[in-house]
């Protein structure tokens, strides 16, 4: 134990005065690097890294969906919840969008058979548990099919994939710089009332930045109206994504979802902009034409 001891006090030695007390910025990039890296990781290396990283996600974010729920009176069935919301993306991945349906459905009648047998359940926490699972499983579901687009090449399939993502960091980000800046009236002040009109102005404006940038990864079929359009619906997307998110926190009294994220919260506040943005996505590339899937 002393040996131990001695080697955190040399590795403190060693560690520059301002990182030993980091401020909440400083935290706040270094987790945002580590989710970064993490996610680009699994999404460059196969189909397989991803779905995996995206299990993981939904099972994570259905978790602390449930654990706030429990606060605002409700009784979710947990077990059932996140272990649906993992396996949609391995639904998705394995048999396509028949998957989704075909698990849908059995979750359905296993809340059901829950429901009938243990009395202390009501339709609402039925309610609770269904939406859970759909909310942070199968929205998130549509990047599988993104990655799994036959047009793409790789690394074209993973780049496509990850610039989806930065089109809703890019939508938060300038959110936040220019709302920070010149945010003077408020978006949502009951729900959210640190976002501002200019500030959501700006996002819209990352978004449509990305999406343009898309429409020229060889493999993907966009035109520069596509682009704009699609980056424009993600970004809008995105923001109704994130005040939702926002209003079951504050109905839950919740300043944040979790811990597991220092300086951000929980995984589904890093997550909760992502969400309605994958499946839009999805949507939009697929019938747009841009990308062709046959699941």
């Amino acid at each position: 134990m002393a040996k131990k001891d001695d080697i955190k006090e040399f590795a403190r030695g060693k560690t520059p005065k301002k990182l030993k007390n980091p401020n909440d910025f400083q935290i706040r990039l270094r987790t945002s690097v580590i989710y970064f890296c993490i996610t680009l990781i699994c999404i460059f290396i196969n189909d397989l890294t991803t779905v995996i990283m995206l299990s993981a996600t939904a099972g994570i974010c259905a978790g602390e969906f449930y654990y706030m729920l429990r606060s605002d009176a409700k009784l979710p069935n947990e077990i059932v919840g996140v272990v649906g919301a993992a396996l949609y993306p391995w639904s998705v991945w394995l048999f396509g969008l028949m998957g989704a349906l075909l698990l849908t459905v059995l979750l359905v009648v296993v809340l059901l058979i829950w429901y009938v047998f243990w009395m202390r359940a009501r339709v609402a926490d039925v309610g609770v548990s269904l939406f859970g699972a759909l909310y942070t499983g199968l929205l998130l579901s549509g990047l599988i099919i993104i990655r799994s687009a036959e047009s793409l090449e790789f690394p074209w399939a993973g780049i496509l994939l990850f610039a989806v993502y930065l089109g809703v960091w890019a939508n938060d980000v300038f959110a936040y710089l220019v709302g920070r800046k010149l945010g003077k009236h408020k978006l949502a002040p009951r729900t959210s009332p640190k976002k501002s009109w200019e500030g959501f102005f700006a996002g819209l404006v990352g978004s449509v930045l990305i999406w343009i940038g898309i429409s020229f990864i060889p493999g993907v079929s966009m035109s520069m109206g596509q682009a704009i359009v699609f980056g424009l619906v993600c970004g809008l997307l995105g923001v109704l994504g994130d005040l939702a998110e926002s209003r079951i926190k504050r109905n839950s009294g919740f300043k944040d979802s979790g811990t597991i994220m220092p300086g951000h919260g929980g995984l589904l506040d890093r997550c909760d902009s992502l969400f309605l943005v994958s499946v839009a996505a999805a949507i939009l590339l697929v019938v747009g034409g841009c990308i062709p899937y046959g699941g």
